[in-house]
């Protein structure tokens, strides 16, 4: 009732105002149809255009769980070679960076004075012999004089007594022999072990003596060779490893944790954890056939501890995080999507597995999240192609490995 008797009112005063200022003759029609569009209802928006998302199907297959973790390599024998006597440097016989076998001669010391102290210790030998064998013809000749009566027993007991010292001697001469023999060996530095020589830090010519702390060049036996990794004592133990001798497959990754260098096998985890890191380290051998593995060097450390069958995986930019936890967008029917939470596991290889929540088959997007809400309309621009069924990842494609959630 009040708004008629406004418009009522506003046409009065329209058209007074017309005829005061001498305005062309009053038109109802028009003047209706200008206040009409202050009482209508405000116009019904347009229903909201789809979200363009990119959408990848869940799937299944064999999935390696691995522990992850960074190692050092460590040569799996080094040794620092040094001169066990005195003397001078005559023949340098290696090549700095040559590969040595056991028992290869390396370097030669002048071995003259010690093959004249062992010929004296020969010589020495050979005299307290010749005495030997007279003081033993002289036993014989006293033992008859005495069943004679023509000696005493006194001389025959310090006859006997000159015997022995004489073999006493003899075998001093023998020991002196062999210590010069053992001198004599050391004039010839040879290689321990198998392995590749460093940088010669000596050269021909020199004296060097067996008191040198410094070492004349040091041979590093790199295959195989071992890395040691630090992981947390935790993980460890869910995946039910134990102190001591185990064996477990591990892959050792660069520093880009992409690039392949070598795999090998733990071999030991330490009895011991770190209280003030709460890790613990395990010790791994690797062949390193190619010497892809330097000691010194760091590296990344994926030990293959379970493999899951049917795992469901989806990719990496599908999982999303949330105040209430991981989720991820699926796409319904009708074209529109609903968040879902799921509980996600290790990621590897550009997919993340889904340990629940999530079946095999379930379209999840991965492109275009941030405009969606519940139940948005989206139209799918690209849909992940599915791969034939089989493993998803494995140690040598998967780089990008953590460990189990």
């Amino acid at each position: 009732m009040r708004v008629a008797l406004s418009v009522t009112l506003l046409l009065a005063l329209s058209g007074a105002a017309a005829i005061w200022f001498g305005a062309m003759p009053w038109d109802i029609h028009a003047l209706r149809q200008a206040t009409s569009a202050w009482t209508a209802p405000p116009p019904v928006a347009a229903p909201a255009a789809p979200v363009a998302v990119r959408v990848a199907a869940a799937r299944t297959g064999d999935l390696p769980i691995y522990l992850s973790g960074i190692g050092t390599v460590q040569a799996y024998n080094t040794v620092m070679l040094k001169s066990r006597v005195d003397g001078t440097i005559t023949q340098i016989l290696f090549t700095e960076g040559q590969d040595v076998h056991a028992g290869d001669p390396l370097i030669i010391i002048d071995p003259r004075p010690f093959q004249s102290l062992l010929a004296q210790a020969q010589a020495m030998r050979v005299k307290d012999q010749a005495t030997l064998d007279g003081a033993m013809l002289d036993l014989s000749r006293y033992a008859n004089l005495v069943l004679k009566d023509f000696a005493s027993r006194q001389q025959l007991d310090q006859q006997r007594a000159t015997v022995e010292a004489t073999r006493a001697q003899i075998v001093n001469d023998e020991a002196q022999i062999a210590y010069a023999q053992t001198q004599l060996g050391y004039t010839t530095i040879r290689s321990p072990i198998e392995g590749r020589v460093g940088i010669r830090q000596v050269d021909g010519g020199n004296v060097v003596h067996a008191s040198d702390t410094g070492a004349l060049v040091s041979i590093t036996q790199l295959r195989p060779i071992s890395v040691v990794f630090t992981l947390p004592a935790g993980a460890v133990a869910l995946a039910h490893l134990t102190p001591g001798k185990v064996s477990v497959p591990v892959t050792a990754y660069a520093a880009d944790d992409a690039t392949l260098l070598d795999r090998g096998t733990v071999e030991l985890v330490d009895n011991t954890v770190d209280p003030s890191t709460g890790t613990i380290k395990l010790k791994a051998s690797f062949p390193n056939t190619d010497i892809h593995l330097w000691p010194g060097t760091f590296v990344n450390g994926k030990l293959v501890i379970e493999t899951r069958h049917d795992a469901v995986t989806v990719p990496t930019p599908a999982l999303r995080h949330g105040p209430r936890g991981d989720f991820v967008w699926i796409v319904r029917a009708d074209s529109t999507v609903v968040s879902r939470g799921v509980v996600a596991g290790q990621a590897d290889g550009g997919r993340v597995l889904i340990e629940r929540g999530l079946e095999r088959g379930t379209k999840v997007v991965t492109q275009g999240h941030f405009r969606l809400d519940e139940n948005t309309k989206v139209e799918v621009t690209q849909e992940e192609t599915p791969r034939r069924s089989g493993p998803q990842t494995s140690p040598q494609a998967s780089p990008r490995a953590a460990a189990p959630g």
